[in-house]
């Protein structure tokens, strides 16, 4: 947000993130988004609050943010030389102005070797990431054959969509 020269505060959100049951996961993202957002409070009922959440689906299977160095490892594995999806779920509240949306973008990997992963465990942070990989460190330069759709959702904001959106809600910022 700060390249695209919007000011922000971070603020978090300290909500169940416990999906309901039976709930698809392209489902999933919009609606940890919009549970956030409504899990924010801030004194001025003007303030523009954005939400995002991010999740990395393969084979329908979401792949959650790695517990330790063994999952992380296992679940770069199952991303090597694979198209996965990842979806950004995003909810925009101004007042009683809402919008919420997704966006989902293809990543392809190519084939990782063991010492690839290892390196990348062992030098970078797999821990708080989605899928246990951030496409700006060394892993998406090294392991991304290519990307359909946009990059910024991977990073986990697709940021022109929010701008989009702001616009469209009539928010100046």
């Amino acid at each position: 947000m700060e390249q695209a020269e919007l000011s922000f505060e971070v603020m978090v959100s300290d909500v169940d993130e416990t999906p309901p049951a039976g709930m698809q996961a392209y489902n999933l993202p919009e609606f940890l988004a919009k549970k956030k957002a409504n899990g924010i409070t801030v004194p001025d009922p003007e303030a523009i609050i954005i939400a995002a959440d991010t999740i990395v689906v393969l084979d329908n299977e979401v792949l959650g943010k790695p517990q330790d160095e063994k999952e992380a490892k296992k679940t770069l594995r199952k991303l090597s030389g694979n198209m996965h999806e990842v979806i950004t779920g995003v909810c925009i509240k101004q007042g009683s102005k809402e919008v919420c949306f997704s966006a989902t973008t293809e990543v392809f990997f190519r084939r990782l070797s063991d010492k690839q992963i290892n390196h990348y465990v062992t030098n970078y942070e797999p821990y708080d990431k989605a899928g246990g990989y951030a496409i700006q460190e060394w892993i998406g330069m090294v392991g991304i054959k290519k990307i359909k759709g946009d990059y910024y959702n991977v990073m986990g904001l697709p940021i022109g969509k929010v701008v989009k959106h702001l616009k469209y809600l009539n928010i100046n910022n």
